[in-house]
């Protein structure tokens, strides 16, 4: 282990595993586990890979936090199932999915894989607020960009990208980022919000794209920058280009808040070491593992985890 802390956006990687593993994987009773099966592997091959020493899943306690709704209504609107006044949001997760959530829980519990959520706050804010105070070296892993700005050399945060697939993971540091984004990642957060977010469900600056904004950035430094001088005519800026940022103004006023991660949760203090589970512990894992038909999926899981599993227990079930 080489002293990394590794931060998952859970959410994120379930998902990825739901959607990537065939629901016909079930426990004895039927219930599907596809999503628990492919997480634990995708733990299990994280781990492995790049050897942290500490491990946390950071969970979403509210996936579309009212106040980011406040500033931009259509924040993550069209992922809302059923919209219903005066009603908590419930986001459109499919069936099989959904009956899969507890049981994730219940696995990364028994499995000793610390979890930490922030009440009115998605696993984003909860990951940067980590990062934060971390004191050494912090991997991210993340499918989700808005997790860029977190990217600091200085501090050798990196994120570990998950969009292209779990055999095709990619490390970013500040020089990938400048090479595919042409912006720092400590401008990345102004980039998003010029250039929008359909996923997110941010507009952007209509008839601003990738280029134009990274173009802007470069040249004024912030978005703060930029739209000083778009209120100036002459500053250096196109008119063209001055009448769009102007007429989103409205708009960019509150992004920044929307878009930018939360740094400053008073979060408590996380178990989070990577270490061999007690016997008692694996006897219960080796249970749940049993009674879920987790297969081998929890076995590599538990070794990565550090944990020297009895030979007698037999083989690895695909």
């Amino acid at each position: 282990m080489n002293g990394r802390l590794m931060l998952l956006d859970t959410a994120s990687l379930y998902f990825r595993a739901f959607h990537g593993l065939p629901d016909t994987l079930r426990s004895p009773d039927g219930t599907p586990v596809n999503a628990v099966r492919g997480l634990l592997d995708f733990i299990a091959k994280l781990v492995t890979d790049y050897q942290p020493a500490e491990l946390v899943a950071c969970w979403d306690d509210d996936w579309r936090p009212q106040w980011r709704v406040d500033l931009i209504p259509s924040y993550k609107e069209h992922r809302v199932a059923t919209p219903r006044s005066g009603e908590p949001d419930v986001e459109q997760v499919p069936d099989l999915l959904v009956a899969q959530i507890p049981l994730i829980r219940q696995a990364l519990d028994v499995f000793g894989i610390a979890i930490v959520g922030a009440p009115h706050h998605e696993a984003d804010d909860v990951i940067g607020s980590l990062v934060a105070r971390a004191t050494g070296p912090v991997d991210v892993v993340t499918g989700d960009r808005d997790l860029f700005q977190l990217v600091d050399d200085a501090r050798d945060v990196r994120v570990i990208y998950t969009a292209r697939g779990m055999s095709k993971l990619e490390v970013l540091t500040e020089d990938v980022i400048r090479l595919k984004y042409g912006v720092s990642a400590s401008q990345y957060a102004d980039f998003a919000a010029l250039r929008g977010d359909t996923s997110d469900g941010l507009p952007g600056v209509a008839g601003v794209g990738e280029k134009t904004a990274a173009g802007l950035l470069d040249t004024f430094g912030d978005l703060d920058a930029i739209v000083a001088a778009a209120a100036e005519r002459g500053a250096g800026m196109s008119e063209s280009v001055r009448a769009k940022i102007l007429a989103a103004s409205d708009y960019l006023r509150v992004a920044p808040t929307v878009v930018e991660v939360v740094r400053t949760l008073g979060l408590t203090e996380p178990d989070s070491r990577i270490r061999p589970l007690s016997a008692e512990g694996l006897s219960a894992a080796r249970r749940l593992a049993a009674d879920l038909g987790l297969g081998g999926a929890a076995d590599r899981a538990l070794r990565a985890l550090g944990n020297d599993l009895d030979a007698s227990a037999g083989p690895d079930q695909s």
